[in-house]
């Protein structure tokens, strides 16, 4: 395998579920001859779904890697889940990727899920270009798709290609970068492929697409702008190809293709234009960091002789039950055996082995250099989002932001001989995803596990089922509420009390104001007035109450849920000479911020969905009627084609719990729907 960094190439496939995502990496991989035969997502063989409850729903549940070579270049892939209980795999995937493959559905175009994914790329500035999958299905149409994408994302988005037919009719690409025509004679093969001129009938269509996709570079290249001034025809192959991908790792332009991956069209174009155009680890900036001991801002270059800095991206629990801790190496060597430092829990792990990784299946290797992306076993304690570096040049990389969990549920063992084992399965679980958390409910003991959705929830009790072998009862879904405040309250209150012959004290004043809905809560210090007003306020009696602070917004006073978007002041810190424990004030400043919290009006948040449905013409009425029912707000409708109309709507979450099967019998089974949480809102 090419090991020189412009050679690499670390890309993920992105989309809505069911844009054909992981049947475009299968493709992929029988293209390049990393796999022998086509793996079906309907089939449950897909090589990239490994997992049984994938193969079962032939949906994409965790990002699977695997590297392969094309035209001399190093390729490692990443297929990430569309649905939106599952997003978290997405970013933490783009997290370490240089560029990326958005894939969109022909009919559909641009879906709920892809636009969230979409955003999280432009989070992580990763490079990107379209494919415009399903080009054989009926409703197929690439200009409408290029321009949704134009609409929702920019007008950096360009068609780089034409459609050769449509529908049934789909049979090739116009290239309008090479000027040529790609025909795919048969749908058995897609690496059966015929090179010829453009037809005939599409000359014109194919000369003013070239024209405007050239203008798109021109725009953001001045040199090459120039030349397209001074002579298009002049203009040669390579030279467009240059200024494309200096455009596009730039992320100035987005680049759109076609094909259709079931029907085998169109992955050699992709494969060329991947090489061609989305950046090598050698062309995208330095990684940065900070100095963990002193915050000072640092950089590693993508260098195997600098010092070592890599990410851990994803934790996963193997077939042989192994934690396996997948990373990016930013820069360095790694080898078997090497001591790693992680500066986050301040300790030292050893790398006992490392491995490319194709889907589950994994090869050893001896060493690994900067830009690749592999599997490591050995790291007993690293969590997702923490960097690993060489100990005696440490750097601290940006971590990975999870979403807080939306959905809860109660789950038990069937007996309780297995409440162990139960609670072992849970640990490996959060431990594998971030977005999934458990607690014990101190009033009923019942074990309370949290998610991103049912579905989520519905997977993850599967496996414990499955792979930890404990038979478990599941309650009924619920929603994570929060709590808030709607006015403004002051609180001061004080403690006092005599312990082992020694006195408690605390006094804390605060005031509570509503913030603006999503903005978080935040604490403020109004006392003392002047610096010297207050000398005995030492660090110690800062921290105490800033902690009494924080257990109070942790239970509100209606549900006991914790609380957000609240603003605390603090105004009063009492003291007396002679307390030496600092206990007395955090508890003081609990009592205190509570007392304030019941005069400023509490009440309950609920989570919000936006709710996207996807349905024939004559069930718009049905499916506006079934929303209008469930407390929700109709924000938009528009008509995508004469076959489909998409409804926006923002629905209570509480309030879609079964809506997939009302669906199904509203719309004998024609219509879809995406739900993404958007927000929580004070319950009408």
């Amino acid at each position: 395998m090419a090991q020189r960094m412009e050679k690499i190439r670390n890309i993920g496939i992105m989309a809505h579920i069911d844009a054909g995502k992981t049947t475009v990496s299968e493709r992929l991989l029988f293209v390049t001859g990393k796999a022998h035969k086509m793996g079906e997502v309907h089939d449950g063989q897909a090589t990239m779904d490994w997992m049984v409850q994938e193969q079962e729903r032939g949906i994409t549940i965790t990002s699977a890697v695997t590297t392969f070579d094309w035209d001399g270049h190093e390729v490692h892939l990443i297929d990430t889940p569309g649905h939106v209980d599952f997003t978290i795999e997405v970013a933490r995937s783009l997290r370490v990727l240089d560029g990326a493959v958005a894939v969109f559905d022909a009919v559909a175009g641009v879906e709920p899920q892809t636009e969230t994914v979409w955003r999280q790329a432009n989070q992580y500035n990763v490079p990107r270009i379209g494919f415009v999958n399903k080009m054989d299905r009926v409703g197929a149409d690439f200009e409408r798709c290029v321009d949704m994408m134009v609409e929702r994302f920019g007008d950096h988005c360009v068609a780089a290609q034409l459609p050769i037919g449509m529908e049934s009719g789909y049979s090739g690409v116009v290239n309008l970068v090479e000027q040529n025509a790609v025909i795919w004679p048969t749908s058995d093969d897609p690496r059966v492929f015929e090179v010829s001129d453009i037809p005939e009938e599409m000359r014109d269509e194919a000369e003013l697409a070239r024209e405007a996709l050239l203008e798109k570079v021109a725009l953001v290249d001045e040199d090459f702008a120039m030349k397209f001034l001074e002579d298009t025809d002049a203009l040669t192959h390579a030279e467009i190809h240059s200024a494309i991908r200096g455009a596009v790792i730039r992320g100035e332009l987005v680049p759109v293709l076609c094909g259709s991956a079931l029907r085998n069209k169109g992955i050699q174009p992709l494969l060329d234009a991947v090489m061609a155009w989305l950046p090598s680890p050698s062309d995208v900036p330095a990684v940065e960091g900070v100095d963990p001991k002193t915050g000072d801002s640092l950089t590693r270059e993508h260098d195997p002789k600098a010092p070592l800095s890599a990410l851990a991206y994803k934790i996963s629990m193997m077939d042989d039950g192994r934690r396996m801790v997948f990373m990016r190496l930013y820069s360095g060597t790694l080898t078997p055996g090497q001591e790693l430092l992680n500066p986050s829990q301040g300790i030292k792990e050893k790398a006992s082995r490392i491995f490319l990784m194709h889907a589950k299946n994994r090869k050893r290797q001896d060493r690994i250099t900067a830009g690749n992306i592999f599997g490591v076993l050995g790291l007993k304690k690293t969590r997702t989002g923490e960097t690993l570096c060489a100990p005696s040049d440490p750097i601290l990389l940006e971590s990975i932001d999870a979403n807080e969990p939306v959905i809860s549920q109660a789950v038990e063992p069937e007996t309780m001989r297995e409440r162990e084992k139960l609670d072992e399965a849970l640990v490996k679980l959060a431990d594998e995803d971030p977005t999934f958390k458990w607690h014990e409910d101190p009033a009923t003991g019942q074990t309370i596990i949290r998610g991103m959705g049912e579905l989520h929830l519905e997977i993850l009790t599967d496996r414990i089922r499955r792979e930890f072998g404990v038979s478990v009862r599941t309650g009924r879904p619920q929603v994570v509420y929060r709590e808030t405040i709607s006015s403004t309250g002051k609180g001061l209150e004080s403690f006092e009390r005599a312990a082992d012959g020694e006195s408690i004290y605390g006094e804390v004043g605060v005031t509570v104001s509503a913030a603006e809905r999503g903005a978080g809560s935040t604490t403020r210090w109004a006392f003392p007035a002047t610096e010297d007003a207050a000398p005995w306020l030492d660090d110690a009696m800062r921290e105490a109450v800033a902690t009494g602070v924080e257990q109070a917004l942790q239970s509100g006073l209606i549900q006991g849920d914790a609380l957000e978007d609240v603003n605390v002041t603090i105004t009063h810190v009492g003291w007396r000479e002679g307390i030496k424990q600092a206990v007395g004030w955090t508890i003081a400043a609990t009592s205190a911020l509570r007392a304030a919290m019941r005069e400023a009006t509490p009440v309950v948040l609920a989570p919000i969905a936006n709710v996207e449905v996807s349905t024939p013409p004559e069930h718009t009425g049905d499916v506006i009627g079934s929303i209008n029912q469930r407390r929700g707000r109709i924000e938009n409708m528009e008509e995508l084609s004469p076959q489909l109309n998409v409804i926006k709507a923002s629905v209570p979450m509480e309030q879609m719990f079964g809506y997939t099967t009302e669906l199904r019998s509203l719309s004998q089974g024609r219509a879809s729907f995406s739900m993404t949480f958007s927000h929580y809102d004070a319950m009408g």
